[in-house]
C-alpha cells in the first residue's frame, strides 16, 4: 500500500492517518510543506497544474514498468 499526495497543506488529515496506520506516503512538496512528515518527498510546484500532471505522470508510468517486470 502506498499514498500519493499533491497538496500536503490540504491532506493534513490523510497524511496523519497514513502516519498512524503505518502507510507510506509520497508528497509532492513546495517551500512552504514539511518534508520531515511523509516518506519520499518530491520537491515540485504543488500549486501548478503542469507540474501535477508531470510528477503523476512519471510515478504512473514507473508503476507500470514495475508492473511488467
Amino acid at each position: 500500500d502506498l499514498v500519493i499526495i499533491v497538496d500536503q497543506k490540504k491532506e493534513t488529515t490523510a497524511i496523519q492517518e497514513c502516519i498512524k496506520l503505518g502507510v507510506p506516503t509520497v508528497c509532492m512538496l513546495d517551500t512552504n510543506c514539511n518534508p520531515e512528515i511523509v516518506d519520499i518527498p518530491i520537491p515540485a510546484n504543488d500549486d501548478a497544474i503542469r507540474s501535477i500532471k508531470l510528477v503523476l505522470s512519471k510515478i504512473s508510468d514507473s508503476i507500470l514498468e514495475g508492473k511488467a517486470i
